[in-house]
């Protein structure tokens, strides 16, 4: 229940979307959320090195745990200059943002030349544009992973994915994180934890 939706999320889009190469630098923003852990052990197991983001020392913890090399709390630090600092000036190779808003406007000016900027959501519930000078620029690319699709657009990625994650789950190198699993009548509690953002990992409603 833990790894259907958010690793087959994050595989895809770091490797057929962004093709994350070993050696890069990878900004994974809400790092200590499913999506956001998978995109850290992913991205680790690609070889890359990974910069997370997370808005508690708990969560970047978290983190650190699953695999970030370095980790930015962006309650307390602007992420521009961390990353900026951390990569030399050169910026993040891939920015993996399933955050939107404010986060995917400032990731602009942290993006390495050649840069790849993956969307994969909207958790701040803004949807963000761009002006397209800025992608010419910086020569970066900004590209899209909508995973629901692939059953009736590009089904023959599926098993591909899979594939690729029980081999990445038998060597170790991914393990799912989850919070806690909640009975189906502790929804409304499983819920506000997610609304307030105190959860961390994958939550799990098991009836």
């Amino acid at each position: 229940a833990a790894l259907p939706i958010i690793y087959p999320t994050s595989y895809a889009g770091l490797v057929f979307r962004a093709d994350l190469q070993a050696g890069e630098d990878l900004l994974v923003h809400a790092a200590a959320g499913g999506v956001g852990i998978a995109a850290v052990q992913i991205g680790k197991a690609l070889g890359a090195r990974v910069i997370a983001t997370a808005g508690s020392a708990e969560k970047l913890e978290i983190a650190r745990q699953n695999g970030a090399d370095d980790t930015i709390d962006y309650r307390k630090e602007d992420f521009v200059e961390r990353v900026m600092a951390l990569t030399e000036g050169k910026g993040a190779d891939v920015i993996y943002d399933s955050v939107g808003g404010d986060v995917f406007d400032k990731s602009l000016k942290c993006i390495a030349w050649n840069g790849r900027l993956l969307v994969i959501g909207f958790a701040s519930g803004v949807i963000p544009s761009v002006k397209a000078n800025r992608i010419l620029l910086k020569n970066i690319a900004i590209t899209g992973l909508h995973w629901g699709a692939h059953a009736s657009k590009d089904p023959a990625k599926i098993p591909a994915t899979f594939d690729a994650l029980f081999r990445l789950y038998d060597e170790g190198k991914i393990r799912p994180v989850i919070y806690k699993n909640y009975a189906l009548e502790e929804v409304p509690e499983a819920l506000s934890g997610l609304g307030s953002r105190r959860t961390y990992g994958k939550v799990i409603i098991a009836p």
